[in-house]
């Protein structure tokens, strides 16, 4: 089993022997991980339960955990969920990478499909369950939202999308959404979406993939499931609280699979990631500095603000020429595209001369990041 490096290695080998110009400070834009402090009441919250660690936290989460993240779906998105149409899980990457070995296990010849360029453990979990790849190109020509070829999701058993997308920013509208659905009931095949940037935006909400099953009028998400984490929400991805949710026939199965997996989460994090999806007013904070960050790119680079994450998918050429030059003369950490995406069966890698910017920082010191980039540009 073969599992490529992660980005992040990537940028490790290209920026190997680089000597950073020692006039700047360094600032590293690669990594979505917000860099605020984690809210103070969820802080207060861990110490508040520490003394839970005395004891094994339940695989399927405790009941005021899983209340609060359907409270959450109600509140948001106009969907109530039933008590076995979610599962609490230990973040997302987890579900992501074992739920498609779960699913999957039993077909002959699995085949998934994904968004590229596409966040890594989608591969992982192709590599680990043995499908065959179908890449949902995202590219400037087609609006970076996946094109539809109906041939080929005909034998997909699983599609993952991401929208709000990382790392391209772009949307799916609630119709947009609801024809994926439509497909995946036509054709058989399980959808998810990756939700986990749905609560940063910078006007409009972002609708959920539950929201268009139930527009489409499969209102008991037949096929249908999402993904969701506190990570970006809360600026606290050290909590990993996640969950998926939707199709109460395939998560009946995976929650019995999920005893064998071990990734309970501690009681102290339970308790305070059952407030922090309780609560809006502290990702309010949050979506006003991105908000602020994508005002200061589209002023200093003159680009469009994107309507969710905190990413600007910028072309510049040769990527990898750039983010060289860019760590060497201005001491600024940027993730070449082509690290993100993968060739397709046409030869094509869609991250090609593309790079991926986190607006992760506060505004004075993405602002200070974005001007350094904007004189390398020039």
């Amino acid at each position: 089993m073969h599992f490529e490096p992660y980005p992040f290695e990537k940028l490790t080998t290209l920026l190997e022997g680089i000597i950073p110009n020692p006039a700047y400070s360094p600032i590293a834009l690669t990594i979505g991980e917000p860099q605020f402090e984690t809210p103070a009441f969820i802080q207060k919250s861990i110490c508040k339960h520490s003394e839970e660690l005395r004891r094994y936290p339940k695989t399927a989460g405790e009941a005021y955990l899983n209340d609060s993240m359907r409270v959450f779906v109600k509140s948001r998105f106009g969907v109530e969920l039933k008590a076995n149409e979610l599962i609490s899980s230990f973040g997302t990457r987890e579900v992501l990478f074992n739920f498609p070995q779960y699913y999957l296990f039993d077909k002959k010849e699995p085949v998934m499909a994904y968004t590229n360029p596409f966040y890594q453990i989608y591969e992982g979990a192709a590599i680990a369950s043995r499908s065959k790849v179908i890449h949902l190109n995202l590219t400037e020509e087609n609006g970076f939202k996946p094109v539809v070829n109906e041939e080929e999701l005909a034998g997909c058993d699983l599609v993952i999308l991401n929208f709000p997308n990382n790392p391209t920013a772009s949307v799916l509208s609630l119709e947009e959404l609801g024809e994926w659905v439509k497909l995946a009931l036509k054709h058989d095949f399980l959808l998810i979406n990756d939700e986990c940037y749905s609560e940063i935006y910078t006007a409009e909400k972002i609708p959920s993939l539950l929201e268009a099953s139930i527009y489409v009028g499969n209102t008991s998400f037949k096929n249908v499931l999402v993904i969701n984490s506190i990570s970006k929400r809360s600026s606290a991805p050290g909590l990993r609280s996640g969950f998926i949710a939707g199709d109460a026939e395939v998560l009946k199965g995976y929650a019995q699979y999920r005893t064998y997996v071990g990734c309970a989460s501690p009681l102290p994090l339970q308790a305070a990631a059952a407030m922090a999806w309780s609560d809006d007013e502290h990702v309010q904070v949050a979506r006003d500095v991105y908000a602020q960050n994508f005002k200061a790119a589209q002023e200093i680079l003159g680009i469009e603000t994107s309507d969710a994450t905190f990413y600007v998918w910028l072309k510049v050429g040769n990527a990898f020429e750039f983010t060289q030059r860019l760590y060497r003369d201005y001491n600024v950490k940027v993730l070449p595209g082509e690290f993100l995406a993968r060739v397709d069966k046409a030869g094509e890698n869609p991250g090609l001369g593309y790079i991926r910017i986190a607006l992760v920082e506060e505004t004075h010191k993405t602002i200070e990041a974005l001007n350094r980039l904007k004189e390398a540009l020039s």
